[in-house]
């Protein structure tokens, strides 16, 4: 798998947080910080000599994200998180059906 194919996959992990109902929750605020930790760190479980620097920053973007979170407005209606996991799931069976033809 070539470099670029693997970091968009990675990056796919992340998901959209805002704006759905119901709100995002700790735990998937939590699961996109560590996604983006990994991401930049290059890592996927740091070492023992950095896992409180891997740690400590998923825990600070945890934060910042939670706040972005909660101070983001917008006058459009919430999604719905069933609906568009239906959606996701339907762009990858045919993203999936070409790739492999």
């Amino acid at each position: 798998m070539e470099a670029e194919e693997r970091d968009s996959i990675m990056c796919r992990n992340i998901k959209p947080l805002f704006n759905f109902e119901p709100t995002v929750t700790d735990d998937e605020v939590r699961a996109a910080s560590l996604q983006f930790v990994r991401k930049v760190s290059g890592y996927n479980a740091p070492s023992q000599a950095n896992a409180e620097a891997f740690e400590r920053a998923v825990d600070e973007i945890a934060g910042i994200t939670r706040r972005l979170m909660d101070e983001l407005t917008t006058a459009a209606p919430p999604k719905d998180r069933d609906v568009e996991a239906a959606k996701a799931r339907e762009r990858a069976a045919k993203r999936y059906a070409t790739q492999a033809s």
